[in-house]
């Protein structure tokens, strides 16, 4: 979730409720040693009001990651979690993410070092293997379990795979009946229907949302509505527009780097299922900066805001 989970997207998504832990996007464990990369503190920038979370970590060599991991807990980080699972390919080929899965012993290694030196709980996220010849997920999950690691994450497809095809959520069963500690099942979910399908189907403790928070960052909340109750709201225009504009203004107000272009990477998540929303969306790129997009998006939405009142 690089470029999309960064601390102004985390707050947004806290106030919609719903979620119960949230994480950083993934950062360089090298870059935090350097100090000099402002990327990796601008990732590892957050506030008080988002407990609990979790700064997510990736690289190759145990002691980096080892001393990464006291930097961040110093920070005040609730969890320190290892990225096993991007499968892109400037990451890969610098042996982070999922280009470690090809290397257990040098995993089980990265797991001991991280683990001694922290006492915050230790969390990794991986996929099921780099390719269906080399599924290692049940491997790893035990190794982790072994390592004193609080919980794994298993995003049910292979790096080859990247985001295509269907995500195989009996990998996540299998990693549920080999290991006693929290797993938490990954790929696939787009409604609350699926979050209660999951663990139906595979018996995990957890789910893990990505990319679908971008285009229904109500998703927690309503699955939350529909754990509790069997039913959930969906959201009216007017809603939809108090969302756009809010994180839009979030962006302006704190004057994050690139707002416009954020707020355009943006347009077509939020705009996802809205009646014309091509207009919108042409509207928005076509705009020099912050104030034009949010006067786009106030235009777009007036005439049915005119019927509605917005939800204070």
């Amino acid at each position: 979730m690089a470029g999309i989970t960064d601390t102004v997207f985390r707050r947004f998504i806290r106030n919609l409720g719903g979620c119960g832990l949230m994480m950083t996007e993934f950062t360089s464990a090298d870059g935090i040693i350097r100090h000099k990369d402002k990327k990796a503190k601008r990732y590892l920038t957050f506030y008080g009001d988002e407990h609990p979370i979790s700064a997510q970590l990736f690289g190759s060599d145990p002691k980096t990651l080892a001393e990464a991991a006291r930097i961040v807990q110093d920070l005040g980080f609730d969890l320190v979690d290892l990225n096993l699972g991007c499968p892109a390919r400037k990451v890969v080929t610098c042996n982070g993410g999922s280009g470690l899965l090809r290397n257990l012993p040098l995993i089980k290694t990265i797991f001991e070092s991280v683990r001694a030196a922290v006492t915050v709980p230790f969390t990794v996220k991986f996929r099921a293997g780099w390719n269906d010849k080399e599924i290692v997920h049940v491997e790893l999950a035990k190794m982790a379990e072994a390592c004193g690691l609080a919980a794994v994450a298993l995003h049910a497809r292979t790096r080859e795979q990247g985001y295509s095809g269907q995500a195989q959520w009996e990998w996540i069963a299998a990693v549920k009946d080999a290991v006693k500690i929290p797993v938490i099942g990954n790929g696939d979910i787009r409604s609350p229907e699926d979050a209660a399908a999951m663990i139906a189907e595979t018996g995990c403790d957890a789910v893990m949302i990505g990319r679908s928070a971008a285009s229904n960052p109500w998703i927690f909340r309503q699955i939350e509505q529909y754990t509790l109750t069997g039913a959930y709201d969906l959201q009216t225009e007017a809603e939809r527009y108090r969302m756009i504009r809010t994180y839009f203004s979030m962006l302006h107000q704190e004057q994050v780097p690139g707002a416009p272009g954020k707020m355009k990477q943006f347009a077509a998540w939020f705009t996802h299922g809205v009646a014309h929303g091509a207009t919108l969306r042409k509207a928005i790129y076509e705009s020099h900066n912050e104030v034009e997009i949010l006067d786009a998006v106030d235009r777009f939405f007036e005439p049915a805001l005119a019927a509605q009142t917005v939800p204070s």
